[in-house]
């Protein structure tokens, strides 16, 4: 007898890739996770591209294996995939001690981390109702300035 068959943690129309044991702190690392979060795949690929921090490279290197994966494993169109989820844990930490003065020492916790990217391929009628979703609150919101300020 052996062991059954896990299911799929994700949706058929979705793809993950992980990033275990990065020398970054986690929240240094969850402000790129955050920029990129909901963005078309594009979009976050220059976003990480031009970003000045340290961290962007794991982060665009993570994405970028996790496009693939959609592309080769699930056949999925790159030009419809958004960002569903990216995430970070924390990982190990290093314990060290620095000397000080008079005999005294300090810690120091250098942290790991694993980044989590989950993108998913939407529909051209999910995107119409992104977009048509996005200008109704734009909309909203211009009425909302425009009777406060009457």
């Amino acid at each position: 007898m052996s062991k059954k068959a896990t299911q799929r943690k994700l949706l058929p129309t979705e793809a993950m890739a992980v990033a275990r044991n990065l020398r970054v702190a986690p929240r240094k690392l969850n402000l790129l996770a955050g920029m990129i979060r909901g963005k078309k795949v594009a979009e976050a690929l220059r976003a990480l591209t031009f970003s000045q921090k340290m961290a962007a490279d794991p982060v665009k290197k993570t994405l970028a294996s996790a496009i693939a994966n959609a592309e080769n494993n699930h056949n999925l169109d790159v030009d419809s995939l958004v960002v569903k989820e990216a995430f970070v844990g924390q990982g190990l930490m290093l314990k060290r001690f620095h000397t000080r003065a008079r005999g005294r020492g300090v810690r120091i916790e250098k942290f790991f981390s694993h980044l989590t990217v989950v993108v998913a391929s939407r529909t051209p009628e999910e995107i119409e109702q992104a977009k048509a979703k996005k200008q109704s609150k734009l909309e909203k919101s211009k009425e909302h300035k425009d009777g406060s300020k009457g």
